[in-house]
């Protein structure tokens, strides 16, 4: 069997988005019967919710659409970038986060944004963060990662990211 391709999402506090997208990345590849080819993760780029479960808004709001998930809140770490094959942020300024902490060349190719992948998209589109804001905002949120990371297993199920 081959080697898994090691995913790893990444927002600011990890409750919310990056989570969310693990939880659907898993789900679709579950779906797609090749949950056997990925290992997947996420973590923020921020220490203020380290050991908390992801936030019940977000997962009622998943759980509305069918979709459960579990997780513990951690940072993102240097090491990652030795971990993972591709690191996928929520927003810009997650983005440049991690391309700060990126050590070579090499660790910076593995970031990309999440909304590459989402056919509504563009280069430079964020997840909004729904923190501060009201349930339609999760609802959003929702929709947008669900778009993005089953075009991200698309593009990884037909080799249009060939550096992974």
């Amino acid at each position: 069997m081959a080697e898994k391709k090691r995913i790893l999402f990444v927002c600011l506090g990890n409750i919310i988005r990056s989570p969310l997208a693990e939880g659907l990345f898993k789900k679709h590849a579950l779906e797609a019967e090749v949950e056997g080819k990925y290992e997947v993760d996420s973590a923020g780029t921020g220490s203020w919710h380290v050991g908390e479960p992801p936030d019940p808004r977000m997962v009622r709001v998943a759980a509305r659409y069918g979709c459960s998930y579990n997780h513990v809140a951690r940072q993102f770490q240097h090491g990652d970038f030795d971990d993972y094959d591709l690191i996928l942020a929520m927003d810009p300024d997650n983005r440049n986060n991690l391309r700060r902490m990126a050590r070579t060349p090499e660790d910076k190719s593995k970031i990309h944004l999440l909304r590459e992948f989402d056919p509504n998209g563009g280069p430079n589109l964020p997840v909004p963060d729904p923190y501060y804001g009201g349930i339609d905002g999760f609802d959003e949120v929702y929709k947008v990662v669900d778009r993005s990371t089953e075009g991200l297993l698309r593009a990884l199920e037909n080799g249009k990211l060939k550096q992974v």
